[in-house]
């Protein structure tokens, strides 16, 4: 009975202000043990127009508030779609369309993922991803559509004037690793996204 009800009605799953980019509340449901949820389920995904084939889980682990990991993107040939969501703690996840003939290139899409709550993140293909962790202990599982390829890995710099994100976190207080220190800026990207 519990499993039953579960497959009534697996996720709600909304678009945004970008294209592609959506938010999907999978449904719990609780009884006395606890509850269940379906994370994914590609029959809901495809009703959504959602068609990425997923080949790979991660896990990403940030002992510290205020961590940022991005804005990383793969280039084609293996450029990836990703869906994200936040197993412990909470975050501020952030999709950059980089698709060069969209209408909303440059732009920003932030939404607010909670363990709590199991919020999740579709980005496809062609947008740079970041993340800012708004608790100590955070992890976030993820799915990509293609293999990690570190001929292919690249981002932009997470606090790039022209996208003027806004990262719920002072910038002194940010902790990056020294590579998404390092990483270049809009101005100077050369968009491969078609």
């Amino acid at each position: 009975m519990f499993f039953a009800r579960a497959a009534a009605r697996p996720m709600d799953i909304k678009s945004t202000n970008i294209a592609g980019v959506a938010v999907i509340k999978p449904s719990r449901h609780f009884d006395s043990r606890g509850h269940f949820v379906e994370t994914y389920n590609e029959r809901a995904f495809q009703a959504a127009g959602i068609s990425a084939c997923f080949v790979q889980d991660n896990l990403s682990f940030s002992l510290k508030r205020g961590t940022i990991r991005g804005l990383h993107f793969q280039l084609p040939p293996s450029s990836q779609a990703k869906l994200v969501r936040v197993v412990r703690g909470s975050i501020f996840d952030v999709a950059v369309d980089l698709r060069a003939r969209s209408p909303t290139y440059g732009r920003w899409v932030g939404q607010h993922l909670t363990a709590a709550e199991g919020e999740q993140m579709f980005i496809p293909a062609g947008l740079a991803h970041g993340f800012c962790t708004l608790e100590p202990n955070t992890e976030i599982a993820y799915k990509v559509d293609a293999y990690y390829a570190p001929e292919c890995d690249s981002g932009l710099i997470w606090n790039d004037p022209i996208l003027g994100i806004n990262w719920p976190v002072a910038p002194e207080d940010v902790v990056l690793s020294e590579r998404d220190g390092g990483l270049g800026r809009f101005s100077q990207f050369d968009s491969p996204f078609q």
